[in-house]
């Protein structure tokens, strides 16, 4: 599995992430232009001991992505997103795809991929979860699916 976070802006988001990504088995992908950077104390501190044991790779561009990962199906996370995420059957190899806490993923993008948009339900009272939380939850999702 690989888990790409678009243009991340906050550090203990990331390192969370690469928490979740260790924990989960996925390949961890950031996308530049990052909010903060890769020699953060404070980002291998949000991933604890964890960080040595991530695999993870940062690109420049979403286009540099698509190279590095031909032939792969992608998911994109948005509150926007017209299924639900437990509506569809991931597979190991999938990709999923996350916006930056500010701005989510690019109009652009989620239009290009309307029928790969996927969502988590909550309460109109909340605007969002917090990023680390929804890629822990569509992480957890996908790996019970393979341990059913």
């Amino acid at each position: 599995m690989h888990v790409v976070l678009y243009q991340p802006e906050i550090h203990h988001n990331a390192g969370s992430v690469g928490r979740t990504c260790v924990a989960v088995g996925a390949k961890l992908w950031l996308v530049r232009p990052l909010g903060f950077r890769l020699d953060d104390r404070r980002l291998r501190r949000a991933g604890l001991d964890y960080w040595q044991h991530l695999e993870w790779e940062v690109v420049d561009d979403w286009a540099a992505l698509c190279r590095r990962l031909p032939d792969r199906r992608p998911w994109f996370f948005s509150k926007t997103g017209s299924l639900c995420y437990t509506e569809v059957e991931y597979e190991p190899d999938d990709v999923l795809v996350f916006g930056s806490e500010s701005q989510g993923l690019p109009p652009t993008m989620l239009q290009s991929n309307a029928d790969r948009c996927l969502r988590i339900p909550i309460r109109g009272e909340a605007r969002s979860l917090n990023l680390s939380v929804t890629v822990a939850v569509v992480a957890f999702e996908a790996q019970r699916q393979w341990t059913r």
